[in-house]
């Protein structure tokens, strides 16, 4: 858990920029599933882009994906929430 707010938001950046940069894997699949012909194997295409998507969801293997950028947003938004009440 972060100590201060500054970090919360330097960690929630973090995240929210290695789930940006991973996006355009899935518009790679997603342009081949859209420039597919009538005799490629849309099913398979449909799995590619299906487990490239949910690989940056979850994070896959040993990456926090955009589950970390959600937890660390969750932490954000808290501390965030109690910064307010201490200056209230």
């Amino acid at each position: 858990m972060a100590k201060n707010l500054d970090e919360a938001r330097k960690k929630l950046d973090d995240e929210y920029g290695q789930v940006r940069r991973k996006l355009d894997n899935i518009r790679q699949k997603l342009e081949k599933v859209e420039s597919a012909g009538p005799e490629d194997d849309l099913h398979d295409l449909l799995k590619e882009l299906e487990e490239e998507v949910h690989d940056i969801r979850t994070g896959g293997m040993v990456r926090s994906g955009a589950n970390g950028h959600k937890r660390a947003l969750e932490e954000y938004k808290e501390l965030k929430e109690a910064s307010k009440k201490l200056t209230s």
